[in-house]
């Protein structure tokens, strides 16, 4: 466990109690492990190839998905682009994923996200080759998870748990909670959680009570999509927080700013770790998403 005092790159000791975990040194420390993984593969012959499948004619939405692919490039990892207009069916999204499913070139399949109106974002991750899902969303991995297969689960649920792992607590027999109970982060952490014997609760918009549950938590997973959510008061002295919300606010100035749905300057007077908006679980996701990249390609049948 690094020490309050200490000089770790990945918690960065920011007020009289709390230390901030520096969300871009854990995701540069995973990037060198991908590394590793990437040169073992190459030395394998194996081939580490991602495609992205795109349906928008969104202008935003396209330079997302570029940023991604220069993410996956700077890592060393070819990616290209199955790019679909946004006025395409769900059939033919389906049939671009079908085919990069039998594409043996092609290793891990991304869904860019929003899909066009009138198409079932479930149905289209469905037909993704689970092997070949390096973003955890099919329902065959989602299962696996709650069998203890980290790898298997979506991006940003690894993504905190490896913050979790970065302060070098001991989970088991923690009082964990976790606001929010989505597919791809609030349901897979408590799931992840359980598996390493915390006691989890999860609070979503029918909790009668979420400052009462929050406040009982040594682990505080905030992941409700809501700015600034869990206040100070609702943080327990020497909890462990961390902040999954991305929100853009505007300020009464007009001007506009990101947040999380944590509180920071109010929780991180009270908490013992914390993670910060932005540059906490952000790049970590990110950084998680390139390892499970050349993951799937060494796992992947020859």
């Amino acid at each position: 466990m690094w020490s309050p005092g200490g000089k770790c790159p990945i918690l960065c000791a920011m007020a009289s109690q709390a230390q901030v975990i520096d969300g871009k040194a854990l995701a540069e420390k995973i990037r060198r492990e991908t590394g590793d993984l990437l040169a073992r593969a190459r030395a394998e012959g194996r081939v580490v190839r991602v495609a992205v499948v795109s349906a928008t004619d969104d202008a935003a939405a396209r330079m997302y998905v570029a940023r991604q692919c220069a993410d996956f490039a700077a890592a060393g990892i070819e990616a290209l682009v199955r790019e679909l207009p946004g006025a395409a069916t769900e059939a033919e999204v389906v049939a671009a994923v079908e085919g990069l499913n039998r594409d043996g070139e092609v290793t891990g399949i991304v869904l860019a996200l929003p899909l066009p109106d009138g198409i079932d974002v479930r149905r289209v991750q469905e037909r993704i080759r689970p092997a070949k899902d390096i973003e955890g969303v099919h329902p065959r991995n989602l299962g696996l998870t709650a069998l203890g297969r980290l790898r298997a689960g979506p991006s940003t649920a690894q993504a905190v748990i490896e913050a979790i792992d970065a302060t070098g607590i001991d989970v088991r027999g923690k009082e964990a909670v976790i606001v929010g109970r989505s597919q791809i982060v609030g349901k897979p952490v408590a799931l992840m959680l359980i598996e390493r014997r915390a006691t989890v609760t999860v609070c979503h918009t029918a909790t009668r009570d979420l400052a009462g549950h929050a406040r009982r938590a040594e682990i505080l997973v905030a992941a409700a999509g809501r700015p600034e959510i869990i206040t100070g008061d609702m943080v327990r002295e020497g909890a462990v927080v961390i902040d999954v919300g991305i929100n853009r606010v505007t300020l009464p100035d007009g001007t506009r700013r990101t947040v999380g749905d944590v509180r920071f300057e109010a929780a991180r007077a009270r908490a013992s770790w914390i993670t910060p908006v932005p540059g906490g679980v952000g790049p970590v996701t990110v950084a998680v998403l390139l390892r499970s990249a050349v993951s799937a390609a060494l796992e992947a049948e020859r």
